[in-house]
Formats: structure tokens, C-alpha cells, sequence
């Protein structure tokens, strides 16, 4: 049985550093993906938020480095959530020129809005001649937080808490987001105009939505007023949220406040947007793994729904299996919170994969891990199920069932030994599921 867990654990790694930036950006052609030589631009300016800005950062500056041409000036400054500068893995270049800040994540904070004041200050200076080099990843939207007018930054957290515990994807919580923002939605790329904008993203989102990796700040936004209060009100949020919250989006869909930039907008023209990685490419290379190791991978885009109905039908599926199968499942699950306890969507599709493993004869394991290394608020990547899991933890007295109930599935499987901690990994591309039998 350890062989399997180590080769479980095995395979999702090679999924996480397929998706790391020193491999994402050392073969990226900036030229082409602007249409210009980067020699005609006086100069360039660099912006960025997210889990991996500065390791991005950090690469984007080797291949700056490296271009011939370039005699122009370039600097810049990024934001990562709070911890991270200490913590870059040895296999990511830390920036040199490109400043890192902290702020607030998953809940955003005074430092938040300072860096993202910032950023549509820098956007704000650009020039016909600059070109706005956009760094984006999972955690941009609470790392740039810009409140729109009239909202205060206690409202829109009360707010962001609310659609994070509520089981709302992340489609429909960006789309509120967006609508209280003076930087999401298109904003920071409409304050660049005329300046070219160049966006580089890591994508965090199902589907891959450009608009929607954090909350799309140099995208056209397809969404609109009525949009957001239907999320709320679809959520059962609209009467318990924030006033501010409530009368700044009734401005809006009164025409009181301005909507945030559409596809096609003119004040868009001069914007280009490249994904430079993403789910399916963490679960291509976790398939190559797979089968170095032995197994017979098969692979599942776009996972999604609550964790613990998830869990379980990974751990039937892989019991159907013949020996020597991988399934891997890539996607992200969503929580309702109904518990006490800190919960983690990767910890609560293992424990229901335990449940659901119990007292079964073959050899199996299921994991499930996040790309960033953070599931939630439990410091851990993720957590692992076998079917003597469940066994395990009654023997310590805890009963499995009554934590999936209560949210509290990373108390028990950290307990029972089976929660793994990699530490921030400077990357996000939602979660990966690793399923094998023996």
C-alpha cells in the first residue's frame, strides 16, 4: 500500500511542476504575442498579483534578459499573498528588478488595496510607446482589491466570506467581485489606453474563462448588474449583505454607475491575453508520470461539483477498475459550509473517498491535492484515502461520517497521518485528483 500512496504522491507532483513558471515562460515569444518588436516600445512596465506573480516575475525577467534588442527600460512590481516571499521553491528565479509585495489572501486587506491603487496608477502613466506587461494567477482577486466608490473594504470582505462559505463557483463569485471593483472587469486595461497591453495568466478557473482568472482586470467582462445581484440573490445573500454592497449594484442597475468594459470595448483595442498554463496541462503531465510508472492513466477535464460527492465517486470508479489503473480527475470542487470545521474541498473529497473505500479487499488510494499547495485554510496541499482509512481513524476514536458532516475532515486525516504538506508552490491550476489500484 505505500508504494501506492508514494506513487500517488509521485504523480501529482509531476502535475504541480508541469505548471510552475520557469516552465511556463522560458520558451514564450513576447514579440509575437504583442504583434510588435519589443524594441519599438520606450519602455516596459510590469504589474502582477496572484500565488504565482513572483516566481512569474522571476522567469519573465530571464527571458527580458535574454532578448537582444532590448535597450529599453523595464521595471515593475507585483503582489503575493502574505507568507510568500520566503517560501519560493529552489527550482523558481526570484526577481532582481520586479519588486514583491504582500497583501491580504483569500480575504484582502488594507495592503491589498494599496497594491492595487498601485497597479491603476502605473496603468494610468502609460504611454502610446509603453507596453503593460500583466501578471496574473489564482488569488489576484482578493490581492488586487480596488473598491468601487461608496464601499468600504470591511463590506466587500464581509461579502467575499459570504461567497466562500455559500458554495457559489468561482464564475459566479468573480462576477460580484467584478461589479464592486474599480480594477476588475477590464478597469486596469481601460486606465492603460492607449498603451499595449500584454497579459500573461496561469489559469485557476473551470474553463479557463480569461475573464474570470482573477476577476479578469484586463478583459472584457461579458457579465453585468443584474448579473451580480442574481448571484446574490441565487445564494440566499442579497438581504444579509453589506448596504454599500447592496446600493452600489442598484446604482448600477439603474445606470447611476458605469458597467465595466465589454468584449470589443474600444478602450480594449490595444490588449492581447495568452494562457500559459492551465488544469489540463498539470493532468497531461501527471498521465505521462503515470504511465512511466506502470499504470494505465485515464484522464477527466473539468471536474467540478460538491467535494464529498466527488470523493466518492472517484473512490467507486477506481474499484471498478482493472489493477494497474490511474484516474486522474482535475477541476475544482466546491464546499458548502454547514460545520464547525476548517474543512479543505482536497481533505473533504478524501474522507468521503474513505467512507466510500471502507472494508474493501482491493489496494487502493485516492488523493486529492491543490496545485498552489494550499487547501483552504488547512496549511496542508491535500489529503490521501485507502480503504482501511475510515478503520484507522475509529480506532483513534473519531468518526468518520460525523466529520464529513461537519466540514472537519482535515482534523481527521491529519490526525490519522494522511494529510500532505508541500509548502506554497508558486502556481495554481485548481486541484488534482490521483486515483490508483494495485
Amino acid at each position: 500500500m505505500q508504494r501506492l500512496i508514494d506513487h500517488a504522491h509521485s504523480i501529482f507532483r509531476a502535475a504541480v511542476r508541469r505548471v510552475q513558471p520557469d516552465r511556463l515562460v522560458q520558451y514564450l515569444n513576447l514579440e509575437a504575442l504583442v504583434g510588435r518588436p519589443l524594441a519599438a516600445f520606450k519602455e516596459i512596465q510590469v504589474v502582477g498579483a496572484g500565488k504565482a506573480a513572483m516566481a512569474l516575475a522571476g522567469a519573465l525577467e530571464a527571458v527580458l534578459t535574454q532578448v537582444p534588442s532590448i535597450g529599453l527600460s523595464w521595471r515593475g512590481h507585483v503582489v503575493v499573498p502574505g507568507g510568500y516571499t520566503g517560501t519560493l521553491p529552489a527550482t523558481q528565479q526570484k526577481p532582481s528588478v520586479i519588486s514583491v509585495a504582500q497583501g491580504g489572501h483569500p480575504m484582502p486587506n488594507a495592503a491589498s488595496v494599496r497594491q492595487a491603487e498601485s497597479a491603476l496608477k502605473v496603468a494610468q502613466r502609460c504611454g502610446v510607446d509603453t507596453l503593460l506587461l500583466v501578471l496574473l494567477s489564482g488569488g489576484g482577486s482578493a490581492l488586487w482589491c480596488a473598491p468601487a466608490a461608496g464601499i468600504s473594504l470591511a463590506d466587500l470582505a464581509q461579502i467575499n466570506r459570504a461567497l466562500l462559505r455559500s458554495g457559489a463557483d468561482i464564475h459566479a463569485m468573480n462576477t460580484v467581485r467584478k461589479h464592486c471593483s474599480r480594477i476588475k472587469g477590464g478597469h486596469l486595461a481601460a486606465a492603460a489606453c492607449p498603451a499595449s497591453v500584454l497579459t500573461l495568466a496561469i489559469s485557476d478557473v473551470p474553463g479557463d474563462d480569461e475573464s474570470v482568472i482573477a476577476s479578469g482586470p484586463t478583459v472584457g467582462d461579458p457579465t453585468t448588474y443584474a448579473d451580480a445581484q442574481r448571484v446574490l440573490q441565487e445564494y440566499r445573500l442579497w438581504h444579509a449583505a453589506p448596504a454599500s454592497i447592496k446600493a452600489h449594484l442598484c446604482a448600477g442597475l439603474q445606470g447611476a454607475a458605469e458597467e465595466t468594459p465589454k468584449p470589443g470595448a474600444a478602450v480594449l483595442q490595444g490588449t492581447h491575453f495568452q494562457l500559459i498554463g492551465s488544469n489540463s496541462d498539470a493532468l497531461r503531465a501527471a498521465a505521462l508520470h503515470a504511465a512511466h510508472l506502470g499504470y494505465e492513466p485515464a484522464v477527466r477535464f473539468e471536474v467540478a461539483g460538491e467535494a464529498r460527492m466527488v470523493g466518492r465517486a472517484l473512490a467507486e470508479s477506481i474499484l471498478r477498475q482493472p489493477p494497474r489503473t490511474c484516474l486522474l480527475w482535475g477541476g475544482e470542487t466546491t464546499v458548502t459550509v454547514t460545520g464547525s470545521g476548517v474543512g479543505g474541498r482536497n481533505h473533504e473529497v478524501a474522507l468521503a473517498a474513505a467512507i466510500a473505500l471502507e472494508q474493501s479487499e482491493r489496494g487502493a488510494v485516492v488523493f486529492s491535492g491543490g496545485t498552489d499547495g494550499m487547501d483552504g485554510p488547512t496549511g496542508a496541499a491535500g489529503a490521501w484515502a485507502t480503504p482501511r482509512t475510515a478503520e484507522r481513524a475509529q480506532a483513534l476514536g473519531m468518526n468518520p461520517s460525523r466529520a464529513l458532516a461537519e466540514n472537519d475532515s482535515f482534523a481527521l486525516l491529519d490526525v490519522v497521518g494522511m494529510s500532505l504538506t508541500t509548502g506554497p508552490t508558486h502556481t495554481n491550476v485548481m486541484d488534482v485528483m490521483v486515483a490508483l489500484v494495485s
